[in-house]
């Protein structure tokens, strides 16, 4: 069994969570992120790594991929432990007042405090049912690397955000680009749906993919609108963006109250109801919560802040500014 002892444990290496890493390393804190999925970066990685982004202050638009690189450079002075692909399981109050919390792969932290920052939890792609057969071999769920997709004849499935985004980044780079969506009206922001409608993107609504063709890989899709004839149509890629559903998972056992049975409730200074045990970003809920990046980073900050007292009670939640500090860092890490 493998033990790590740090001052401060982030459960969640999701945006919020290496920013907090870097803020706590920022109060002198030592620092230990666990997450569940093999790389830093949480559903950016996961879902979008290649959609630019418009409302993180100071970017006019940066790529997921490029804010996550970044996130994971300005935490890395500190120097904080990794340990992916693991899930935080239990979480036990040790007699010294510390915590002790376990992974799915044996791995132990003892720490002093902790920050939960795991989004909107576990979250898995709901499948396109036609294309179970061929994931992995033409059918996919994300776009991590648009570059796969030059060149090809790609079937977007979906009418959110994420469907219509890929479908309009994919357009420069695919041979052809086309969008099936069950409904008559989108769900994504009227903003990129008037982008789509002044694209080169075939949009072909009131439609299903309702048979993905091949054997080893994807060949072609039969598309099916109601009361119309099935036409097929060739294709190298299908990505079904069909959305995803979330868990909190373990977290539901801790002892944590929840809202809404999905959110962690949190007071203003971003405490739980356990002692020691801290939230920031989607996965929190207050009056007036607005889940946005932007609160998320602001979040951190505030749960490192009252972290760092709970840690050092001779410490102040105010860290100073870090444009006073000639090397940027309040203190180095222990």
């Amino acid at each position: 069994m493998t033990v790590i002892e740090r001052d401060l444990l982030i459960v969640g290496a999701g945006p919020v969570g290496l920013f907090a890493a870097y803020y706590a390393g920022f109060r002198g804190l030592s620092v230990a992120i666990v997450d569940s999925l093999p790389e830093p970066g949480g559903q950016v990685t996961a879902l979008y790594p290649e959609k630019p982004i418009y409302d993180i202050a100071g970017f006019p638009s940066v790529r997921g991929r490029t804010l996550i690189k970044n996130l994971v450079e300005q935490a890395a002075r500190f120097d904080p432990t990794y340990v992916l692909a693991e899930r935080a399981t239990e979480l036990a109050h040790r007699a010294d007042g510390t915590l002790r919390v376990s992974t799915d792969a044996g791995t132990t932290f003892h720490t002093r405090a902790a920050i939960i920052t795991a989004g909107i939890g576990t979250f898995t792609p709901r499948p396109l049912p036609a294309g179970q057969h061929l994931v992995g071999r033409g059918v996919s769920y994300f776009v991590p690397d648009l570059e796969q997709h030059r060149d090809q004849r790609v079937v977007v499935v979906g009418g959110g955000d994420s469907a219509c985004d890929w479908a309009l980044a994919l357009e420069p780079i695919a041979r052809t680009v086309t969008l099936v969506h069950r409904r008559a009206t989108f769900r994504a922001h009227a903003h990129t749906v008037s982008q789509l409608a002044r694209s080169t993107v075939d949009v072909i609504p009131e439609a299903q993919v309702t048979q993905v063709h091949g054997d080893s890989r994807v060949e072609r899709v039969t598309i099916t609108g109601p009361g119309s004839t099935p036409t097929e149509r060739d294709t190298d890629a299908v990505v079904a963006a069909l959305g995803f559903t979330a868990n909190l998972g373990p977290l539901r056992t801790w002892g944590l109250e929840l809202s809404d049975n999905r959110y962690i409730r949190v007071q203003d200074t971003m405490r739980t109801n356990l002692p020691g045990l801290f939230a920031a970003g989607d996965i929190t809920d207050y009056g007036g919560k607005v889940r946005l990046l932007a609160v998320g980073f602001g979040e951190a900050a505030t749960a490192v802040n009252h972290a760092a007292v709970h840690v050092n009670p001779e410490e102040t939640v105010f860290p100073g500014h870090s444009t006073d500090i000639p090397d940027g860092s309040a203190k180095e890490t222990t």
